[in-house]
């Protein structure tokens, strides 16, 4: 992959098909061989993105993630190899304001197309999030409050959905020879999401309580989208435990809201929902942030993580 290749518009494909996590995960962890191939070769730069760029790109991409399973995300510092697969590519996805390596990496590159996700949905304020990515101090801010913001899209299915059209849109303008399939491949997962949607909405329609507490502030567009309210254990590192004046503020809410579980996930330590959820006689439970899937996760892709995550939540609230 040190060679740059010459970029051939008649590139000889197989039939588009629905590619499942085995290629997904095979090709994520392939990080030798971004680059220099007989497909549209896209560099993606975590989980979610990879997930796109393989659902649209079907047969006829070759997908290779920047973040490896099980590494968190925020973690990653882009390697001299990778900043040369990026060069290599014919695409770049990233999502701006997650990882700030990989935004430097893009923009240095001489990649042709550079789709950046955050672009492509309206990402909002949700004020000093200082979770346990520390991302209040990237990129992405607001101009008139100084925050970070949000770049939690993805698991909101109907800003992931929004992403999608616009990855879609993108890989038809970069390889028109395919388009007709990125548009069909497009469509189809646009269908599968809304359809998420609707099962996050019934499923949450009718709840006991309104209210979730995670160690993580990442699903403030979820609540958002389907009338909960998230309370993020916010200001301290995934190893760091509550203090007393923020677990006793949590203690009376979690009897004032009827909150039962802390949820905690995968790819960070469980030290802070667990302390809280001692302290306050509150159980515990995951709720997946999809930066990654990994042998713990509670599913094999995208879609069959954000349905437990929908069976954890409704257990959690009480859904009639």
């Amino acid at each position: 992959m040190n060679v740059r290749r010459h970029h051939i518009s008649g590139v000889a494909l197989a039939a588009v098909t629905a590619l499942g996590l085995g290629t997904l995960s095979a090709c994520s962890s392939d990080s030798a061989a971004a680059g220099n191939t007989e497909k549209f070769d896209v560099v993606a730069s975590f989980y979610p993105m990879a997930f796109l760029a393989e659902q649209i790109g079907g047969d006829h991409v070759k997908v290779t993630s920047l973040t490896e399973p099980g590494q968190e995300p925020h973690d990653l510092e882009v390697s001299a190899q990778q900043r040369a697969q990026i060069e290599e590519s014919d695409a770049a996805l990233y999502l701006k304001g997650l990882q700030p390596a990989v935004d430097e990496a893009v923009t240095q590159s001489g990649t042709k197309t550079k789709i950046d996700a955050a672009s492509l949905t309206e990402l909002e304020d949700h004020g000093s999030l200082e979770d346990s990515h520390g991302h209040e101090g990237e990129e992405a801010h607001s101009e008139e409050e100084g925050h970070a913001l949000d770049p939690h899209v993805w698991l909101d299915p109907v800003k992931y959905a929004e992403v999608a059209k616009g990855v879609g849109a993108a890989f038809e303008k970069a390889d028109p020879d395919h388009a007709a399939d990125y548009k069909k491949n497009t469509a189809a997962l646009v269908k599968r999401l809304d359809g998420l949607n609707t099962q996050f909405a019934d499923g949450l329609k009718n709840t006991k309580t309104k209210v979730f507490f995670t160690n993580h502030a990442a699903f403030t567009y979820l609540a958002e989208r389907y009338g909960l309210t998230m309370e993020a254990i916010s200001g301290l590192d995934p190893e760091s435990e509550p203090s007393p004046a923020r677990i006793k503020e949590l203690q009376q809410e979690a009897k004032a809201d009827g909150v039962t579980t802390v949820f905690y996930e995968t790819l960070v330590s469980d030290k802070t929902a667990k302390t809280l959820a001692d302290d306050a006689g509150l159980k515990t439970d995951v709720l997946d942030p999809l930066e990654g899937i990994t042998d713990k996760s509670k599913g094999d892709d995208y879609f069959t993580v954000m349905e437990a995550n929908l069976a954890a939540l409704k257990t959690a609230l009480g859904a009639k």
